[in-house]
């Protein structure tokens, strides 16, 4: 990211922002455009009124432009004001709910990004950074919604005092010096001054902010870890009283503490810098201020004008001290917008492909239509970004559509990675997956993922209604939500629930919501898989928490519940694949034994007969 940008690529970076806020809070930015120029115009247009009649009181006196100039006023204030307050009341409403929008910025780019980034440590931590620059400090999206105000504002007040201040110059005294068009220069680079003095002082004390941007998001992290997560959290609170943890957060906020006074000694300088700026304007208004009162004084116009021109130039003033500001403020928040826009654009190097996966065919169930499908590992090798050791390496697996597949292995041993690279969610590192003999990235990625129905080991049901969480839709048939919650096993919670389908789940979104077992879960997200109806279902040791014999009902049941779809069963208990048409053994990344339950129980010399063993002699010891 460069450090210093071009007025050009301040403006590209901010139009994409404003583009962004209009997509995601349709409304806030031109709210706050139009506030802005009320803002500027109701303060300007009372000036020059008021002038008016103050010059009217001063001269002839005429009671009808009088009355005029008073009704003048007063309108024109309480219709601005009435518009404005109408304008802010909608842009505070929006303004209040654009942190949400701006959480939808985030979880649109991770719904479309590939699976595999949504891992990767370094765009996990470069996504963070992004996000608690915006969500703690306002950095780039949020600058841009307030800067919005400020800019308009300010270029809409700078339009409108030069418009009033014209007459100022052009009127003359017939004093040779006083109306010597120096004057116009020299005003001018007063207020230049005053400008640029605010927008040397702003830079560095953007660089202060920056500063103290990087060290209190450090300090916010660790505060909210140990003031939330580790005090309050109740799934910590045990853990912290058995090993005594509370010693280990008093050192942290020890070194919180440390860190806060530093960070305490950088905003005390920040406060200099507006301080000798406001020192150079001071001086800009009291030339502005001589420069008139001589004028009137040598009669070039009345004591009204010099309202009008005193209350216009204060307004030039602050006009161009706000834009300098915005300017230099902007050269900042579009260097957070650029962090931000480097996050967004990281690019799907998946391959879409192009091919029509016969969905329907697959799908149909019937024994000829499966005989014609398959899947095939051809010497598959994967290694997860940025690791080292391969998951798997020159893995060869081939089954039929329709059959039972079970995987076993010990722990690390790549079968939940062979379930990921079946899925696409990660492609492999070497060699092909096939389906028909054709590589599956060849395939249009969303008709081959209608194929699969899976159950994860780490599942999340959402805190929606129960019959929304089965069919992954706000809108679908309750009937067939209710069969597959039956065919689980959870008709009688079912029953149970106040509400039924309309449940919600858990308490986050609703007080009346309920919360259910980890086995109930398990059972939600069975009925989810089966709701979809995809010829192939994968359950990747979605059962681990339970006690081997509610293991071995559900997989019983759920086999029964399969039918002649193909089921892929991933499990640390064997007694659960022995009605499975074929074992595969992973070790080490790769297939070790293939073969059924009883044929390799015969290798007493296998991994597979290792692992029964072990089992079935702890259970006989239990």
């Amino acid at each position: 990211m460069k450090d210093r940008l071009t007025l050009k690529e301040c403006i590209r970076i901010t139009k994409r922002g404003i583009v962004i806020l209009r997509k995601y809070c349709p409304g806030l930015a031109g709210g706050k455009a139009v506030s802005a120029v009320l803002a500027a115009v109701q303060p300007l247009l009372s000036v020059w009124i008021s002038a008016k009649l103050i010059n009217e009181l001063a001269g002839k006196q005429r009671g009808t432009l009088i009355v005029a100039y008073v009704a003048s006023v007063v309108l024109c204030n309480f219709l601005l004001l009435l518009i404005k307050s109408m304008v802010d009341r909608i842009t505070e409403e929006k303004e209040a709910q654009m942190w949400n929008f701006f959480g939808m910025v985030f979880a649109d780019k991770a719904m479309t990004m590939d699976y595999a980034d949504l891992e990767d440590t370094k765009i996990l931590q470069q996504k963070q950074e992004v996000s608690e620059n915006l969500f703690m400090f306002g950095n780039g999206l949020g600058q841009l919604v307030w800067g919005m105000n400020s800019l308009v504002n300010a270029a809409a007040s700078i339009v409108l005092s030069l418009s009033l201040t014209v007459t100022l110059f052009v009127s003359h005294t017939g004093t040779k010096w006083m109306d010597s068009p120096l004057w116009i220069v020299g005003i001018g680079v007063c207020v230049l001054l005053g400008g640029m003095a605010n927008a040397k002082a702003t830079g560095k004390e953007n660089v202060v902010f920056e500063k103290w941007c990087k060290e209190t998001v450090w300090f916010n992290r660790m505060f909210v870890f140990y003031e939330h997560e580790l005090a309050k959290s109740p799934e910590r609170a045990k853990d912290v009283r058995i090993y005594k943890q509370q010693k280990t957060a008093k050192r942290a906020f020890a070194e919180m503490k440390k860190r806060d006074e530093a960070v305490g000694c950088l905003l005390r300088a920040m406060a200099t810098y507006p301080a000798l700026a406001a020192a150079v304007v001071g001086i800009g208004t009291v030339v502005c201020w001589v420069f008139v009162v001589l004028k009137a004084s040598l009669g070039a116009f009345g004591v009204g004008s010099i309202v009008q021109y005193i209350g216009a130039l204060g307004k030039l003033s602050t006009g161009v001290q706000d834009m300098m500001f915005v300017l230099a403020d902007n050269a900042v928040y579009c260097r957070h917008l650029q962090g931000l826009y480097e996050y967004l654009d990281i690019p799907n190097r998946k391959e879409e492909g192009t091919l029509s996966v016969d969905v329907d065919a697959v799908c149909n169930g019937r024994d000829e239509v499966y005989g014609d499908f398959e899947i095939e590992f051809c010497n598959v090798s994967f290694r997860y970004p940025g690791a080292k050791e391969y998951s798997l390496r020159n893995l060869s697996l081939k089954f039929k559509l329709g059959k039972r597949l079970a995987i076993v292995g010990k722990n690390g041993s790549g079968k939940s990675t062979f379930i990921k690279l079946l899925c696409r969610l990660y492609d492999p590192t070497e060699g092909e997956i096939r389906l028909n003999g054709v590589d599956i990235r060849e395939y249009d990625y969303e008709e081959y993922l209608r194929i699969f129905s899976v159950v994860f080991q780490d599942f999340k049901l959402f805190s929606f209604p129960l019959g929304q969480n089965v069919a992954t839709a706000m809108e679908y048939d309750k009937e067939k939500a209710e069969q597959c919650l039956v065919k689980a096993g959870l008709s009688q919670r079912l029953e149970s629930m106040p509400k039924g389908l309309d449940t919600a789940l858990y308490k986050d979104f609703e007080s009346e919501g309920v919360e259910i077992s980890g086995g109930e879960a398990q059972k939600v997200a069975l009925a989810r898989a089966l709701y979809k109806d995809a010829p192939v279902v994968v359950l990747d040791e979605p059962t681990a928490a339970l006690d081997p014999i509610a293991e071995a009902e559900i997989y019983t049941k759920f086999n029964e519940l399969v039918g002649k779809k193909t089921a892929i069963y991933i499990s640390h208990r064997l007694s659960s694949c022995k009605f499975c048409d074929e074992i595969a053994v992973f070790e080490d990344g790769t297939v070790v034994q293939r073969g059924r339950h009883e044929e390799l129980l015969k290798e007493t010399d296998g991994l597979y007969h290792a692992l029964w063993t072990a089992q079935a002699q702890y259970y006989e010891a239990g």
